[in-house]
């Protein structure tokens, strides 16, 4: 631990014996300082958007404009002026606590590159001592050599995209259990670097949006027992990324909140800063008719003199040959338990009826739509085999059509995908390949609600796949998919293509294809989905003003934006 008579180390920015210079929070510019003020003044007026990057063009387009909506972060003067940036090591700060990045076994070699020798050898044999720790939890120790007064180790995940949201929630559990552990242990300063390593294979700028949005979260719950939070950089790389993010979590004034609102990613986690996944959130139902079951058990035992006991063997023949039980069980889980050979059975017959069926699809030119449903267990199976496949290939190919591609986010702030039927009439051979980048691509989308837009311009006059094979897409993308998606905005919508989808409500699924929105002009199209948040191709615009004869409209050919005629 660090000792105010070392001669080693001494206070105040001086250095120490190993060439390092002892640094105190006053020397350490806040985040409310006007240091980092003028970093979007500086930027391009179109403000990148980084979250959702331009595919058809090489810089981005983007807004500062909130459109109305409420800020998720709004400006909080006494969060701001409890946070620090700085570049350099964190071992070098004068704080009660500083952050060790680390493995399982808190070995020396695995740890924050510099620390054990800065602190000496206690560290490492105090750590040898704490018998290991799991990822995405902390510990802590003394801090011997440094000028900090604990160290606290903790331990980042690994980083897969097929696991993601688990590595999300496991770095967010890391940064809370560190700033839960310094309120526990009665001290209110630490420095922390960052946790996330390219060992570990995570992406930078997704592991600092978890890392900001859960220490932002923190500090709204417990900022009356935290004096400071240090966020210590080394690269240059995470330099940029942190000055660029820390405005959006942690805005200085209106025109800071303003601008977040539009680059905020649309998941941002929950009240602690951890993403949340509806599906998997667990749910307690009361015992069904518990009041109508309860009194029979009750008399029962009643009519019994004082004292005696029922043999075990007795109680439960007892209720297997009584009726009453019947009404403590859930007709919707027993229906769940059903024979494996007679679920085969009913799924042959299925199969046999829908193909002796007569198939009107068929015959009306649409395709093979005559397939048997798929129960939710099939669906599953189907998308998680897809996807894994997916997440194996090297799809970049698909990724170069421009054929799907992610925008910003709708009027509502829900993530949008876009689709372009010309690139994908023109330039898609190979359908399963295909199948297998759409299903990759809507992954991080369909885990909550988000919108989906489709220009159909100059699609019209090209030969569509059919509606048999739309069914299959949609059946392997999922009931996810189909529950969270909002709308489906169809621009520039052919009376073909209206049959079409008047065909897949009655054939297909009469609850997706039903959220279709026909939209024909772009203007039209604004009001649900912001300018700033679509990357157009340049034949859509071209082809809204032949159709549309330019009315209501004026394109500016440098910009692509679209303004009303005065």
């Amino acid at each position: 631990m660090y000792r105010p008579g070392a001669a080693t180390t001494t206070r105040g920015g001086l250095p120490t014996d190993s060439g390092d210079s002892v640094v105190t929070l006053d020397q350490v510019p806040r985040w409310s300082d006007a240091e980092y003020r003028n970093l979007y003044e500086n930027e391009d007026p179109a403000f990148q958007n980084s979250h959702f990057p331009d595919p058809l063009a090489s810089v981005s387009e983007g807004s500062s404009s909130g459109n109305g909506m409420v800020s998720r972060f709004p400006v909080d003067y006494e969060i701001n002026s409890k946070l620090y940036l700085w570049r350099g090591n964190p071992w070098n700060l004068e704080v009660d606590a500083v952050v060790n990045s680390t493995n399982e076994n808190l070995d020396e070699a695995h740890g924050s590159p510099g620390l054990h020798a800065a602190a000496g050898p206690g560290l490492a044999e105090e750590c040898a001592t704490l018998g290991g720790c799991r990822t995405g939890m902390a510990k802590v120790t003394n801090a011997y050599d440094l000028p900090a007064r604990r160290v606290i180790h903790t331990v980042g995940p690994k980083y897969a995209v097929k696991y993601h949201t688990a590595a999300e929630n496991a770095l967010s559990h890391c940064y809370r259990s560190c700033l839960e552990l310094l309120i526990e242990n009665g001290l209110q300063s630490i420095a922390m670097g960052c946790i996330y390593t390219e060992a570990k294979n995570y992406p930078r700028e997704p592991a600092a949006h978890v890392a900001i949005r859960t220490v932002r979260r923190f500090l709204e719950k417990q900022k009356d027992k935290i004096q400071a939070v240090v966020f210590c950089i080394e690269t240059a790389s995470d330099t940029e990324i942190y000055k660029r993010l820390l405005p959006l979590y942690f805005p200085r004034d209106k025109l800071e909140e303003e601008v977040a609102i539009s680059k905020l990613p649309a998941d941002v986690g929950d009240e602690n800063g951890e993403t949340v996944i509806d599906e998997r959130k667990i749910r307690i139902k009361p015992l069904p008719n518990v009041k109508k079951a309860g009194p029979r058990f009750s008399q029962a035992s009643a009519d019994l003199p004082a004292g005696d006991i029922i043999p075990v063997s007795d109680v439960a023949l007892t209720r297997r040959n009584s009726s009453y039980l019947d009404a403590y069980l859930d007709p919707a889980f027993m229906s769940l338990i059903k024979d494996p050979d007679q679920r085969r059975k009913e799924r042959w017959e299925k199969a046999a009826q829908a193909r002796n069926s007569w198939n009107f699809a068929k015959m009306l030119g649409y395709g093979d739509l005559g397939g048997p449903p798929l129960s939710a267990a099939e669906e599953y199976s189907l998308h998680s085999r897809y996807l894994a496949k997916a997440n194996s290939l090297n799809l970049s190919e698909i990724a170069e059509m421009k054929i799907i591609y992610r925008g910003g986010v709708d009027s509502k702030g829900r993530p949008v995908m876009v689709v372009v039927g010309a690139h994908f009439l023109l330039r898609c051979l190979d359908l399963e390949r295909f199948v297998l980048y759409v299903v990759k691509e809507f992954e991080p989308l369909i885990q909550k609600p988000y919108s989906i837009v489709y220009f159909h311009s100059a699609a019209s006059l090209q030969a569509r796949p059919d509606l048999g094979w739309m069914k299959r897409l949609q059946q392997i993308l999922g009931r996810k998919h189909q529950h969270n998606l909002h709308a489906i905005y169809v621009l520039h919508p052919t009376f073909g293509l209206k049959s079409a989808i008047l065909a897949l409500q009655m054939f297909v699924d009469d609850v997706v294809w039903k959220k279709v929105i026909y939209v024909d002009r772009l203007l039209q199209l604004f009001k649900y989905v912001p300018r700033e948040q679509l990357t157009i191709p340049d034949f859509v615009f071209q082809h809204d003003l032949e159709v549309n004869g330019g009315k209501g409209l004026i394109v500016d050919p440098r910009t692509k934006y679209v303004y009303r005629r005065p």
